[in-house]
């Protein structure tokens, strides 16, 4: 079990972050269409969000911080829940 210490408080907004959850892993599970230049596959030929060298989002706009697909973000990211337990384990 993770234990989480020194997390922020409930002022968590996705405009106060460094886009922690961009560095995740993220698996394209269902067709929300990402756009192909952004969609890698892994050693196991499944789906997933394409990385850049430094292990960040391909699809992180690294001026504003943002996702530059927003509309067509895959699911898990839609799913991941802006100061919930995942998203504050990260910023932690």
């Amino acid at each position: 079990m993770i234990e989480v210490t020194n997390l922020p408080g409930n002022d968590v907004t996705c405009a106060t972050c460094r886009a922690n959850c961009c560095r995740l892993e993220v698996m394209l599970i269902t067709d929300t269409g990402v756009p192909e230049k952004y969609v890698a596959f892994d050693q196991w030929g499944g789906m997933t969000m394409a990385r850049l060298d430094d292990g960040w989002c391909a699809a992180l706009d690294r001026h504003t911080m943002l996702c530059s697909i927003y509309d067509k973000r895959p699911f898990i990211c839609r799913e991941f829940e802006m100061g919930g337990y995942e998203c504050l384990v990260e910023r932690g």
